[in-house]
């Protein structure tokens, strides 16, 4: 059974860098906000080296229309720093705005902050009138994918 979202601008439930960008989100208008999230997608940072042309190695988001593939890092710090490494194609800019969002958002971040952003935090930056349902799912997708893997990294390193 698919869960169903409504949008909020709730954002005192959010990290930091994520609410400032909620914000930034709701201070313009619709079609404004759509020239903000390509700017985004225009920031979305390349692959390194280690993860360049090995997209086999990611987890590909079979929720997002176009090829999205991402893997999730966290440090042994006590912290336990993310890192987030996200390709999508640049034939893509929507999904790449949405990734974008997620990077900058997340990145850097505790695994603890991650994994405390709530599921339906993709439908606080106002673009649900703006874009397709779908496209609206595929954002879901990768923020759900984005804890699934910090909690198994987590857990993976309790046990060791």
């Amino acid at each position: 059974m698919a869960t169903q979202f409504t949008a909020s601008t709730r954002t005192d439930d959010l990290p930091e860098a994520m609410a400032e960008l909620a914000g930034e989100f709701h201070a313009l208008e619709q079609k404004d906000r759509l020239q903000l999230l390509l700017e985004l997608a225009n920031d979305l940072p390349d692959l390194p080296e280690r993860y360049d042309g090995r997209l086999g190695e990611m987890e590909k988001v079979d929720e997002c229309q176009s090829p999205v593939f991402l893997a999730v890092e966290v440090d042994p710090d006590p912290e336990r720093t993310v890192h987030l490494f996200i390709s999508a194609a640049p034939e893509a800019p929507t999904t790449r705005g949405f990734a974008g969002i997620l990077h900058e958002s997340l990145d850097g971040l505790s695994a603890e902050e991650v994994l405390g952003v709530p599921d339906e935090a993709p439908y606080r930056f106002g673009l649900a009138e703006a874009v397709s349902p779908l496209r609206m799912r595929g954002m879901v997708g990768m923020l759900g994918r984005i804890k699934r893997q910090v909690r198994a990294r987590t857990t993976l390193d309790e046990r060791q």
